[in-house]
């Protein structure tokens, strides 16, 4: 069948019409439904850190619908709470950190967690959760409203109160939104992903840190595209050496499997009792299996290392290449910045010679490939890249200047067709 014989008629339009529809993968290869092949460097949004079709993982689904698909939260299971165990582990960085897990479905679910979370342990009164411009956290109403893309609420409007908005990396502003009367939490990315791969300057997440515990506030990290080796660590808070109350994972937890985690502190996670939060699939035996195959997995590579090793090279290849003005990111998250703001039709040429990476925002291709990813398929990516940034300079007259963005303020502004992170 091709892509053209794909009807799509009874889906809802929440996305554009795909260019291409793919129906196979293994490891950091796609086939679409024309056979032809592709190398994939975005992972489904920084999701198959596995890379496609792990075998780890396809057993242990194949072995667990055999077994015990779903029995719901009346009941317990044995995979979930393993799960939970090794996230606490690797929150710790190796050594159990005592917090405790809720499990959802996805990155929205796991940060709609967070917010009702902050706000029982507040009590009333204190219900706002600061966050940053830029910044993206799920597309529930909740989630949605924390997220810092005004762009993406008009059409929703009223959203949810509660939730204020300050420059990413600018801890006067946001020491300035944090009021103690009313304030229960700052909710951060350690990268803003979607805003186009921004980090914040050394010292901020430890500033951050320092001003919640002055004013009795929950410090929440939204490790969902991050998180689980991505970045070189675990976590990406732990290049920052803070510990944070909360922090949400998903994306790349079951490598393709929906599945959803929210790490508390023990005492902070205490603030939740029987029937105050629920999801009847959060932590079912299939998803949880899944989740159980691919943390071991990433454990048995040392996902980390190779992520910084590998992004290493990746960053160095894509910081040689004519049209590229700097790479921001760490380990396998990383935008390059073009020269011009010619990245949506860069992505797409780059589809069309066998390239999977997209346009977080018009000056910037994003790339988050699995972290198995080989030597040989990042110097053909960056190979291909290079061949279409090329043939795009050839056909203007001059360079527009360097587009590597002071801040990720209204990087929303001109979103792309490729913004589609949840």
């Amino acid at each position: 069948m091709s892509a053209a014989e794909v009807d799509r008629r009874a889906l809802m339009r929440t996305y554009a019409d795909p260019p291409v529809t793919f129906v196979r993968g293994q490891g950091s290869v796609l086939w679409d439904t024309d056979g032809k092949q592709y190398l994939d460097f975005i992972g489904g949004l920084a999701v198959t850190s596995l890379g496609h079709a792990h075998p780890a993982v396809a057993d242990a689904l194949a072995e667990q619908a055999r077994t015990l698909l779903h029995v719901s939260n009346l009941f317990g299971n044995t995979v979930g709470p393993e799960v939970a165990a090794t996230l606490d582990l690797l929150v710790g960085d190796g050594e159990r950190a005592g917090g405790q897990v809720f499990f959802g479905n996805s990155g929205a679910e796991a940060n709609e967690c967070a917010v009702k979370l902050a706000r029982r342990w507040a009590g009333s009164g204190r219900y706002v959760v600061v966050s940053a411009d830029g910044s993206f956290h799920g597309r529930t109403l909740a989630t949605l409203a924390a997220t810092g893309q005004p762009g993406k609420h008009e059409p929703f409007a009223p959203l949810p109160e509660g939730f204020e908005h300050v420059a990413y990396d600018d801890i006067a502003a946001l020491a300035d939104a944090c009021d103690p009367g009313k304030v229960a939490a700052v909710l951060l990315e350690p990268i803003l992903g979607e805003a186009g791969v921004f980090s914040p300057s050394p010292g901020y997440l430890g500033a951050v840190r320092q001003l919640c515990d002055e004013r009795g506030l929950l410090l929440m990290v939204d490790e969902i595209q991050t998180g689980l080796g991505r970045t070189g660590r675990w976590f990406a808070f732990q290049h920052a050496g803070v510990v944070p109350d909360v922090v949400t994972v998903a994306k790349a937890l079951g490598n393709g499997v929906p599945i959803g985690a929210c790490w508390a502190r023990a005492e902070v996670a205490a603030a939740f009792g029987p029937g105050d939060h629920g999801s009847t699939f959060g932590g079912q035996p299939l998803a949880a299996a899944a989740a159980r195959a691919t943390l071991r997995a990433l454990q048995e590579a040392d996902a980390p290392a190779r992520a910084a090793r590998s992004g290493a090279r990746l960053r160095a290849g894509l910081q040689a290449l004519a049209g590229v003005a700097g790479v921001r990111g760490a380990g396998l998250l990383l935008g390059a910045a073009l020269e011009a703001p010619c990245a949506v039709r860069a992505t797409a040429e780059c589809l069309a010679a066998g390239l999977v990476v997209n346009a977080p925002r018009p000056d910037t291709i994003r790339l988050a490939p699995s972290l198995l990813v080989s030597d040989e398929a990042i110097d053909q990516a960056v190979g291909i890249l290079g061949a279409v940034l090329a043939g795009i300079a050839a056909e203007a007259p001059s360079p527009t200047g360097a587009a590597e963005a002071p801040s990720p303020t209204g990087a929303a502004e001109a979103p792309s067709p490729q913004q589609v992170d949840g």
